[in-house]
């Protein structure tokens, strides 16, 4: 009994003495057999996916059909599967929420341009930089885009294309740039001054839809004469060539700001000998705005009297010089 359960190991294992004896080939029950069943096991795949489904079907029925492909095709790989190739079945769902639930985070919150653009907010709160205008250009682009007809809202607290030191930053063209954009659009601009509107940034303010262009109570506007860059070590027909392209984007300036503002180019390029800064009140008076707001509330500021009729109806006499 002993005997019979024994393993034939002698028969396979070559011994010392004979050093020319082979060493046996071991094969597998699948090997022994011409036709095998077994199949490659397929990882799990996402059966909404129609592309990524077609192609497990065609690798589990017909492989010669992946294995050999053309050397020379010109489309792209495994897209001769289907008849009329997509990349997907249906467009990208874009999550479109109020607000973000910072209790159920399903990804990172957004940053806050891609929120105030949910609310057709454009933000201008820098120096006219190339990244700046990049950012606002494509952000008015995009709102064009979603919907033609909607306004479009743009908060201006930038002080153009210098800093608030003065020193230039950005070259006019930055400017000039949003302004272009700006007049392509087919939508309503309404353009809103909270803080400052420093060059530049006052033709935006004042590019906006005529009586749809506001300030904060305590925000300021300025217009000044563009800066001359720094000239360095560069050649004497360099620094005249840069002075006649200043003087250039001077009159530039000067003959839109005068389109916006509704007052003639004589009277803005004597303003802008030096810088001119405006309050609400002033800007106002100037053409540069249609509105004063406080807290929002145009409409109902709309139908308010004005302080001097508040005045006159309570009988209180102003003093003239005060």
């Amino acid at each position: 009994m002993a005997a019979s359960l024994q393993l034939p190991m002698a028969s396979s294992i070559p011994s010392s003495s004979s050093p020319s004896t082979t060493r046996p080939i071991f094969k597998t029950h699948c090997s022994m057999k011409p036709t095998c069943s077994a199949k490659i096991p397929m990882p799990p795949i996402n059966p909404k996916d129609p592309f990524l489904s077609k192609l497990a079907s065609v690798a589990a029925t017909s492989p010669e059909r992946l294995l050999q492909r053309p050397s020379g095709s010109d489309s792209l790989p495994f897209l001769d599967l289907f008849d009329s190739p997509k990349l997907m079945a249906t467009p990208a769902q874009v999550e479109r929420s109020v607000s973000y639930n910072e209790h159920r985070p399903r990804r990172p919150p957004p940053d806050l341009p891609s929120l105030l653009l949910h609310g057709r907010i454009v933000y201008i709160g820098m120096p006219l930089v190339p990244a700046v205008t990049e950012l606002v250009i494509a952000e008015l682009m995009y709102l064009q885009w979603m919907d033609p007809k909607e306004p479009v809202y743009v908060y201006i607290n930038c002080t153009g294309t210098t800093r608030d030191d003065g020193e230039r930053v950005g070259m006019e063209t930055e400017g000039f740039a949003i302004y272009d954009a700006m007049m392509q659009l087919k939508n309503e601009i309404h353009t809103v001054a909270v803080g400052a509107a420093i060059g530049q940034a006052c033709l935006l303010l004042a590019a906006g839809t005529k009586g749809k262009r506001f300030m904060m109570p305590h925000a300021k506007a300025m217009i000044q004469q563009p800066r001359v860059p720094s000239s360095g070590l560069m050649p004497a027909s360099d620094v005249l060539i840069r002075a006649k392209e200043v003087i250039t984007n001077r009159d530039t300036l000067v003959k839109l700001l005068a389109k916006h503002t509704g007052n003639s180019e004589e009277t803005v390029s004597t303003v802008m000998r030096r810088p001119y800064y405006m309050d609400s009140t002033k800007a106002k008076e100037f053409g540069v705005i249609d509105k004063i707001l406080w807290r929002g509330q145009e409409k109902i500021m709309a139908d308010v009297l004005s302080p001097e009729e508040w005045d006159k109806n309570a009988g209180i006499q102003v003093v003239d010089g005060i």
